[in-house]
């Protein structure tokens, strides 16, 4: 026995080496991946949106300087001459504050030549000041590799409190600068906070499902080991510029990975477990497993990887990238699965199930189980099974058209209310929403008076004004055109704002056919246009994709269609209870346009991979036992371990709901509900009873279907 098994040891000991040079080497660099994250909107824009095209021209009046990116401070308070004084006479020290204790200072950052002062708002209750800092710097990193705009926003708070305090003033941070400050700093949490919940999640998830106080430990290291390799390509990728790495596509990176990779391994431990039953070595009994899974879990992770791959089609650039960040993801969690877990298992062999550890005594004890009873009660009655749960979900499918998915402001966007959003509420009661970052429009020089007056007649905007040389304090022309700036009544960043550009654009181009609006509003509304496009035409090419990887798989058309109608089904009945938690329970001010499309690429892929993982046991049982027959045996043995499964998954994403961040949570939500309702009603009930219905025919055209 010793000398049989030598060969297969030393090849598990190789390729448990091998996961650790691998691991050594990515590692590292996965610790690495916030320092290349890129948060800003304008960075995500397609080539050809109206706000990047105007983003260029304005570029070129800063000539070598940088676009002003305002963060601002509203001091709420009376604001009297000598309030204003004190405030003015502080503020020509702020270049000189030293950011996160290292040798970089605000004035690095600033852009040369604009002036920083105090002003008053109509209602004498309140003082604005605008710090313009340097566009380029929200991108950049201090000396200590941590990201300029969060240091900034935090030197800024510390600083302007006692002098506030002093003038009886209330400060706030707040503005662009200030609430993509606080954005980043909440995306900086994801890196910790988000990965040690989740694992700790996993962990007690695991050892409820093993019971056991050591086999938990071997799918968790797997999946960190696929995890840190993962984010270690994505950062050398990232640091190359070959792709985008946002906070949101590393939060779902972490989840991600963790819940498919742990999905993956519980669906070869217990089949391990069960041949280990029928087998007495436990070489043999793996090699008959892994003949078992390695099919489904292939299949499944194609399906996830090239249905994230379609991302690519995007507009948008953090959108596209999630693409590759995610597939890479799971291809790695997929390589790790049938590498190194299967190797970690035979080398510790049947103690790693102590205190249940399987025996070779042909018990498969399943067969008995809850499960069992489960699938005889479907069989016993399938039509009234699938008519019932058909009927639960299409009542929540109708109120899907109640979500609310056209667009979320920053300041909605926080589920908390931190200084930004705050100071961003109070500023809309003593300035024009739009005080200190204006819409943008280049227009030509021989034009700009008629742009103004069609503009100021449009609903919204509360000032036309032209831009001009902080220097000179002249209009600045460049190339024969120049810069004219409208203040809005509504925050920037906000979708009543992005509800203007339109028809800004419209009076600007009827006095100037060559006009561009940009700006925030502009950029904001661009990206949620670019957003509602990549809905529409991305989502049917996913259906397309998962449709042939189905058919393909299960050799059969009849089947995929079958499974791909239970699994959109299921899709639309979580959007229905999404509208209804969100606006009735959470409160929710909107969903990110983007909503819709991520929800459906994690519910849909995520969601057949149980589908897949029991249509192929029911195939495989089939063969032997007939359909019917084989559809009680595929639900009695996959119902326990497919379940715990979307426990795992539902609980990884779940966590997303820690982080403060309104879109993170909605997804979280979306996909830890959808993926319990796919897993407890879809997979367990909806479609075992749809197959037992149907009957053989369920394979066509394949030749099972005359089993």
């Amino acid at each position: 026995m010793l000398i049989k098994n030598k060969k297969p040891i030393s090849l598990a000991v190789l390729v448990v080496i091998a996961w650790f040079l691998i691991t050594g080497i990515f590692g590292p660099l996965f610790g690495k991946l916030t320092s290349v994250q890129e948060n800003n909107n304008s960075s995500f824009l397609p080539k050809g949106a109206e706000a990047t095209l105007a983003a260029d021209e304005i570029a070129k009046f800063a000539g070598d300087a940088s676009f002003n990116f305002p963060t601002l401070i509203l001091l709420e308070g009376q604001a009297t001459p000598a309030a204003i004084g004190a405030i003015n006479t502080h503020l020509t020290a702020v270049g000189q504050l030293t950011l996160d204790g290292t040798s970089a200072k605000i004035g690095d950052y600033l852009v040369k030549g604009e002036p920083i002062t105090a002003f008053p708002s109509q209602d004498g209750k309140a003082i604005l000041v605008n710090i313009p800092l340097n566009g380029e710097s929200i991108a950049e990193l201090l000396p200590n590799e941590k990201p300029v705009l969060p240091a900034v926003v935090e030197a800024l708070r510390e600083d302007i409190a006692p002098i506030a305090k002093a003038q009886g003033l209330t400060p706030y941070v707040t503005g662009p600068g200030g609430l993509l400050g606080d954005l980043f700093e909440a995306f900086g949490t994801l890196d910790s906070t988000l990965l040690l919940t989740t694992l700790a999640v996993v962990a007690l998830i695991l050892i409820v499902v093993y019971r056991s106080p050591v086999l938990w430990i071997i799918p968790l290291l797997t999946s960190l080991f696929a995890l840190s390799t993962a984010g270690g390509i994505i950062y050398l990728l990232a640091k190359a510029d070959i792709i985008d790495v946002d906070g949101q596509s590393q939060g779902i990176l972490s989840v991600l990975v963790i819940g498919a990779a742990t999905d993956y391994a519980l669906l070869l431990i217990a089949r391990y477990r069960e041949e280990l039953h029928l087998h007495e070595n436990r070489f043999d009994a793996m090699r008959a497993a892994y003949k078992g899974v390695w099919e489904p879990i292939l299949a499944s992770g194609a399906t996830v990887a090239i249905s994230l791959m379609m991302l690519l089609f995007s507009q948008l650039t953090n959108t596209a990238s999630l693409g590759p960040i995610g597939a890479i993801g799971i291809v790695v969690s997929v390589i790790t699965i049938l590498t190194l877990l299967p190797a970690l298992l035979v080398l510790f062999g049947r103690w790693i199930f102590w205190p249940r550890k399987p025996l070779n005594d042909g018990d498969d004890r399943v067969l008995a189980g809850t499960w069992s009873k489960v699938a005889n009660a479907i069989g016993r009655n399938p039509r009234k099974a699938w008519a019932v749960t058909t009927v639960v979900l299409v009542a929540f499918a109708f109120t899907s058209t109640t979500l609310k998915a056209d667009g979320l402001g920053t300041v909605d966007s926080f589920t908390g209310k931190p200084e930004s959003v705050v100071g961003q509420k109070l500023l809309l009661k003593h300035f024009p929403g739009g005080e200190g970052d204006p819409t943008q429009i280049v227009v030509s020089q021989g034009r700009a008076d008629a742009v103004i007056a069609a503009v100021s007649d449009v609903e919204g905007v509360s000032e036309v004004v032209y831009a001009v040389d902080p220097m000179t304090q002249n209009v600045k022309v460049v190339g024969g055109k120049v810069i004219i700036n409208a203040t809005l009544d509504q925050a920037p960043d906000s979708v009543e704002a992005g509800e203007y550009i339109t028809p800004i654009r419209e009076a600007a181009k009827s006095a100037d056919p060559s006009a561009l609006v940009g700006g925030t509003s502009a950029t904001y509304f661009d990206v949620r246009t670019a957003n509602d496009r990549d809905n529409k035409t991305i989502i049917p090419i996913i259906l397309f994709v998962i449709t042939i990887i189905l058919g393909l798989l299960l050799r059969s058309i009849l089947s995929a269609v079958v499974l791909l109608g239970t699994v959109v089904l299921s899709y639309f009945a979580t959007l229905g209870v999404c509208a209804l938690v969100f606006n009735h329970i959470f409160g929710f001010e909107g969903g990110d346009t983007s909503f819709p499309l991520f929800a459906f690429i994690f519910l849909v892929a995520l969601g057949i991979d149980y589908n897949i993982f029991l249509m192929t046991r029911v195939r495989e049982e089939s063969a032997k036992l007939g359909t019917r027959a084989g559809v009680i045996k595929g639900v009695t043995v996959t119902g326990a371990v497919i379940t715990s499964a979307g426990i795992v998954l539902a609980a990884t994403f779940a966590v997303l709901g820690l982080l403060p961040l309104v879109p993170l949570a909605q997804l979280g939500f979306a996909v830890g509900f959808g993926v319990l309702l796919d897993t407890i009603i879809v997979r367990s009930i909806l479609v075992p009873a749809l197959v037992h219905e149907i009957g053989p025919k369920i394979w066509w055209p394949s030749k099972l279907q005359n089993k």
